[in-house]
């Protein structure tokens, strides 16, 4: 694919990561929330790919896609909580809220584009990572990391189940 090609699909991928990322936190029900974020998600693969990070982008399908969603998901069907808006949700601190929102994604956009103005990504020099040297240092320098996230997600599906068993 030619370098014009890439920063087309780039430009294409990442403005349907921007809008179901917006769509994740401006949907009034929490199940299309969880689905806009299986569409952010999966563009953020498609971007790993794109970018010569074949198994970065396949462990984000297979672990943010495939578990995390189905575990939210999994934890709103058995937890039987409303899916609607709720009055509770009428904040007087929205506001504030956007504000500190878009203060934030200002001052990351300017970090972002100062620390990387000029600068261009050579694919045809990468000749690419093994899964194996990956999977090594996952599993030795980051297995505490590793092992406390697959913790804290069996607390929550536990979680899950104490709550919806309480009828």
């Amino acid at each position: 694919m030619s370098s014009l090609g890439q920063q087309v699909v780039f430009w294409v991928l990442a403005l349907i990561v921007a809008g179901t990322s917006m769509r994740v936190v401006t949907a009034r029900n929490v199940v299309h929330a969880a689905l806009y974020l299986v569409g952010a998600l999966s563009g953020l693969a498609a971007l790993y790919v794109l970018l010569l990070a074949e198994f970065v982008g396949w462990a984000q399908v297979l672990l943010y896609v495939g578990a995390v969603v189905v575990l939210l998901l999994f934890g709103i069907m058995l937890t039987r909580a409303g899916t609607g808006r709720s009055e509770a949700d009428n904040s007087a601190q929205r506001p504030l809220a956007i504000v500190c929102a878009l203060a934030v994604f200002a001052i990351t956009a300017s970090t972002s584009a100062a620390a990387f103005s000029g600068r261009t990504i050579d694919l045809s020099r990468v000749v690419g990572t093994r899964a194996v040297d990956i999977g090594a240092i996952i599993f030795s320098a980051y297995v505490l990391p590793f092992e406390i996230v697959s913790v804290l997600l069996l607390a929550a599906l536990v979680g899950a189940i104490v709550i919806a068993r309480r009828d």
